[in-house]
Formats: C-alpha cells, structure tokens, sequence
C-alpha cells in the first residue's frame, strides 16, 4: 500500500477504461495511488477523484503533452498543474487540435497507401461519442485497421503502417518540450520527461533534465529494460531531479495490455509526496511573486 502507478490512461484519450475502472483497478492491485494522465486532456479528472474517494485511492491529476525535438517526438508528463487554469486548458485545447490534425493525415496517408479507412470507422473504434476535451490517438486507428480486416492484430498495426518510420506515420508541427515544461509550471505543476527509454535520445532526455526544467524523469516503465531503469535512476540521480514511474496501462485489446497492466511498474509513494511538495513550493513563489508585484 506503498505505491504509485503515475502513468495510465482512460477513455478521455485512447485508454479502454473509464476513470473509476482505473482508479477500481488500483485498488485491486493495492496501490495507494494512481495518476491519471490522459493525452493533451484533463477530462477524466474528476470521475478519477469521486472514484478515489469511494474506493480509498489518492488520485495524482496529470497530464501527457506531446512535444517534439529534432524530429524526436518528446511527451512530457504533468502533475498536479492547476487543471481549472483556463490559459493551462486553452493550451491543451490547441494541442488536441494538432492532434485532429494528426489523426487527419494518417487517415489520409492510409488511403493513398490503398487502405479505404474513414475518420467514422476511427469515431467507431473510439467507442462511445467523445466529449469536446477528449482525444482520439493512434490505437484507435489501429483498432478500425484491425475491425475492417487490413491487419490481424493491433501490434501489426503499427509495426506495419502507425509507428514512427512506417508509410503512414506522422509527426505534425509540436511545441519543443521547453515549451511543455514551462507550460506546466506556470499551472502550478511539476513536469517529468515521460518514458524516455522509447526515444533513443538520451542527450536530449539530458539536456532536459540539465537545463529544460524538468522536475524529473519516468524512471520506471513497462517498455523499460533493467538496464534502461539504471541508466535513467542514475540520471536523475546525477541532476537532482524525482525518479518516476508507472505502468502507461491503456487497457487490453484483444488480449494484450498495452502496455502493461495497472501497478506493473510504479514509484514509491514518497515520490509523490514530493511531487506535491514541488507543486506547492512553485505555487506559493508564484503567489509570493505576485505580491510583490
């Protein structure tokens, strides 16, 4: 009852499960919190806290932005930001509308390749109609591929046409993580480089940690091998930056979790007792400033 899972996702982006499924899942694994990190939204925040309170489950509000550097797509996890903010929500209301944009021109892509996908199979494999500050992400493409017969499984999906470097891929114009960061911290928040095994840019996961700003890394990931966790353990380490974790759970499809299971990986619940304490830090400066002005 020591740990946190501070990475998952629910149907406010491209996670299978509602808020109270993740937060009801938590508490079967006997996790003391969860954070709920939707993509570019904070919409599933408040079924995740009315959840929280039933089952006993601290809820950790977060948020992925995704950024890009160098051609690098970079996601930058938030916690704790200020999600009334209307300037933090105005900002991930035009990172949703990349994100339109995105889905738009894989669609797009996938027809020239001679795929007849349509944005409504997309909606379909979405599921149930989705709220003005949900998104749409690149497993539901995955899953109308996979309805409509053009793939046998998801993964075939994305090793064939969805991830970075295959004919349908695209990375459209991103604010640089910097930007993300600064964005977060503006709301009030704490922000940690996501995952950074996943981009084989280590200089650049570095130079975030040196001299971007951010508060930390997320040590600890499904996809991460024991060496990956040493490696970045040791970087955040040698900056003085929170080592993170989490499972980046989106539900099962098929029979397969993707990416893994709720409590697969997880930090310390002292983890987030400092995130807290960095958010509250950054708030009272804030005020502190504003006094002064």
């Amino acid at each position: 009852m020591n740990r946190a899972d501070l990475h998952t996702h629910t149907t406010a982006s491209d996670g299978l499960h509602k808020p109270a499924d993740n937060v009801r899942m938590a508490a079967e694994a006997g996790l003391a919190a969860i954070g709920i990190t939707d993509h570019d939204t904070v919409a599933g925040l408040d079924e995740a806290r009315v959840a929280g309170r039933a089952y006993g489950i601290e809820i950790v509000p977060g948020v992925e932005i995704s950024t890009a550097m160098d051609g690098q797509d970079i996601h930058i996890l938030g916690y704790y930001a200020n999600d009334r903010d209307p300037v933090f929500l105005a900002r991930l209301a035009s990172q949703r509308r990349v994100r339109d944009s995105r889905n738009e021109l894989i669609v797009a892509r996938l027809n020239e390749l001679g795929v007849p996908l349509t944005w409504e199979d997309v909606l379909d494999a979405a599921g149930r109609d989705r709220g003005p500050d949900e998104t749409v992400g690149r497993p539901h493409i995955a899953e109308a591929l996979l309805r409509m017969g053009t793939v046998g499984t998801l993964q075939e999906a994305f090793d064939r046409y969805l991830a970075e470097g295959k004919p349908a891929y695209v990375l459209p114009p991103r604010i640089v993580p910097a930007e993300a960061i600064a964005w977060i911290h503006e709301a009030g928040g704490a922000a940690v480089v996501a995952h950074p095994g996943l981009y084989g840019a280590d200089a650049a996961v570095e130079a975030l940690l040196a001299a971007g700003g951010a508060d930390g890394v997320e040590v600890y990931h499904s996809d991460h091998s024991a060496e990956d966790e040493r490696r970045y353990a040791a970087m955040a380490e040698r900056h003085g930056v929170l080592a993170t974790g989490g499972s980046d759970f989106h539900g099962a499809r098929k029979g397969r979790i993707y990416h893994g299971p709720i409590g697969w990986r997880t930090a310390d619940a002292a983890v987030v007792a400092a995130l807290r304490k960095r958010t509250s830090d950054r708030r009272t400066g804030a005020d502190r400033k504003a006094l002064d002005e």
